[in-house]
């Protein structure tokens, strides 16, 4: 069972390893976008800044899906809007459309920051509690770690690099989304719907 406790906090904690990416990543690319689309300093503030309004809609609402459908639903949804931003603004023709591709990962970044530590604390035992929450605040700078070392990688793939530093999110994006499908639901969430798979035998 403690292998198991590990193996699905740390799955939930990769949520907030995209947060830290997504959220780093767009400082090797904001340059080579507003040169592109020739944006004048109040539209290339917006577009740059486009996730942080869908992080903060996501972490006010958050709250609503992970208690109406479940931790893990959510989960699930949270890793899904990661992948379609990651690839939306890789592709991106114009900016408008990227905009909405960082809105909508925003929206999961907010989203991950409610339900990913709310999920962990509520399958941890009191004595694990914090150390396995923590894996959740860990991946955060993790992952900004690495989205600077993914950057400085994909530097050197010419005028369409900012496009793959982008995009290459979709791959964690993905893996995490399926790893999500094997997680089971809070059992505090099941037994507040007086669901039989909340007993001790059964989780």
């Amino acid at each position: 069972m403690q292998g198991r406790l590990f193996f699905w906090s740390l799955t939930a904690a990769l949520a907030g390893f995209l947060f830290g990416f997504d959220t780093i990543v767009i400082s090797g690319a904001e340059e080579t976008f507003q040169r592109l689309w020739q944006l004048d300093a109040r539209m290339h503030g917006l577009a740059t800044g486009m996730a942080l309004w869908g992080t903060v809609i996501g972490a006010i609402f958050g709250g609503i899906p992970a208690e109406r459908y479940g931790r893990r639903k959510t989960l699930i949804a949270v890793g899904i809007l990661y992948f379609i931003s990651a690839v939306g603004s890789g592709i991106a023709p114009d900016v408008i459309t990227f905009m909405i591709a960082r809105f909508i990962g925003g929206l999961g970044v907010g989203a991950a920051t409610v339900a990913a530590p709310m999920f962990i604390s509520e399958i941890s035992p009191a004595r694990s509690r914090g150390k396995l929450a923590g894996m959740f605040q860990f991946n955060i700078v993790f992952g900004i770690l690495i989205a600077f070392v993914s950057n400085t990688l994909l530097g050197d793939l010419g005028d369409n690099a900012w496009r793959w530093m982008l995009g290459v999110e979709a791959a964690p994006a993905l893996i995490y989304s399926i790893l999500c499908f094997g997680l089971p639901e809070s059992p505090r969430w099941l037994i507040g719907r007086r669901n039989d798979r909340a007993r001790p035998e059964s989780f």
